[in-house]
């Protein structure tokens, strides 16, 4: 499946319209964790059920479609499904209780509630929310695919405007010769990355760039009254500004991943968290500013794509090992060449590479490790100040099937 996104045009007052849906889906959903909340073995087809119940005794939400509030009941549901399912594994530190929404960016209807016009150039909304026709502006055609095939229609909310996103069900893989060629990567702070053959990538560090205007616009919203509208105008010019950099970084590591699949039969790299990583509070800013997480998923997506092997290895002592003798060399972070008794001597990334792609191809490791869906590429929203957001929120964004 592939998610194909276009930017919404309309009117003000459909606008609004798109906000109160959204506002429908959030209660729907606090209102299934609720239910869940208070009634012990509920489960996912009482969710079901219990939109209807809603829709009866609430005329706002009888006014969105049946299948919106469904998918709704189906968004607390997977909160919940996750809960337990950490809990059966038994992964450490918090397990992921399910919490309500305090905001909702999103509402999502299956296959009805929506019809494309002939040309597909627009969408309009059937319910009666009052949404109405939205006109579609972006660079792929839906004309391509059969309208059968479009399984999920969602308009999303973001700093910039309104997006309706399309996923369609499509096969994706594509054949490519080969090329015989196998890599390590060592990620880093100092370089995005290193290979093993001793190529470097620079590291772009968007967010550092972008700091000085950010810090400008934050100056801007504290300067205004909380609950002005001036007040939202400039939280609302902050947003586009993070929206901007959250972008520069996930399209970066879309085209530089794409590269290094195309390349190679087998990649190897880390198997970092870079969660835990990122608590060390002297390098959070300049680890998650790297993208390691998004560079890793749109690896692992153009492997499957392209039919080339990504392998995930334990990252313990590639940095200290030697790659020539294997001796353990210790070294701080701050030592940054590598210098063995066996004459070998080389930079610390580029010996740290060298021993990723050797435990790789002398080990199964674990290939294809999917650290999210395969079909979906999780561009982070802003979180901003003052704007009741909790937590950043995930968006689908797929890469086109003809880039």
């Amino acid at each position: 499946m592939i998610i194909l996104e276009f930017k919404a045009w309309g009117k003000k007052h459909q606008y609004s319209a798109i906000d109160e849906a959204i506002r429908t889906v959030k209660f729907i959903r606090n209102s299934c964790i609720r239910l869940w909340l208070d009634n012990k073995g509920t489960g996912k087809y009482d969710l079901s059920k219990y939109c209807k119940v809603l829709a009866k005794q609430f005329p706002f939400a009888n006014e969105l479609n049946s299948s919106a509030r469904q998918a709704a009941s189906e968004r607390a549901w997977s909160s919940i499904a996750k809960f337990y399912d950490n809990c059966k594994k038994k992964v450490p530190g918090k397990k992921g209780f399910p919490k309500f929404k305090k905001k909702v960016r999103s509402v999502e209807y299956k296959q009805s509630g929506w019809k494309l016009s002939p040309d597909k150039k627009s969408i309009t909304f059937t319910d009666k929310k009052g949404i109405g026709k939205l006109k579609l502006k972006g660079k792929w055609d839906l004309w391509r695919f059969d309208k059968k095939q479009i399984k999920r229609v969602r308009i999303v909310w973001r700093a910039d405007g309104y997006y309706v996103q399309f996923c369609v069900s499509v096969d994706i893989n594509e054949e490519l010769e080969s090329t015989g060629k196998t890599i390590g990567l060592d990620v880093g702070l100092k370089d995005f990355y290193t290979d093993s053959d001793g190529n470097t990538e620079p590291n772009p560090r968007f967010y550092r760039k972008g700091e000085k205007r950010l810090k400008f616009y934050q100056r801007r919203v504290s300067r205004k009254k909380k609950g002005s509208s001036n007040r939202k105008k400039a939280v609302n010019r902050l947003g586009r500004t993070h929206l901007k950099i959250s972008r520069q970084r996930e399209e970066h590591a879309k085209r530089l991943a794409r590269c290094v699949i195309r390349s190679n039969d087998l990649v190897a790299y880390e198997d970092l968290r870079v969660k835990n990583l990122a608590k060390n509070h002297c390098l959070a800013k300049s680890i998650n500013d790297a993208g390691w997480y998004q560079f890793r998923k749109w690896m692992e997506h153009f492997g499957v794509k392209f039919g080339r092997i990504t392998v995930a290895v334990n990252p313990a002592y590639t940095s200290q090992n030697c790659s020539s003798c294997g001796e353990v060399v210790k070294k701080s972070l701050s030592t940054r060449t590598h210098t063995c008794k066996c004459g070998c001597e080389l930079d610390r990334d580029h010996n740290a590479a060298i021993n990723i792609r050797t435990r790789a191809l002398s080990t199964v490791g674990h290939t294809g490790t999917w650290i999210i869906d395969p079909n979906a590429c999780g561009e982070s929203t802003s979180t901003l100040p003052d704007s009741g957001l909790v937590e950043q929120v995930g968006s689908l964004k797929q890469e086109s099937p003809f880039f």
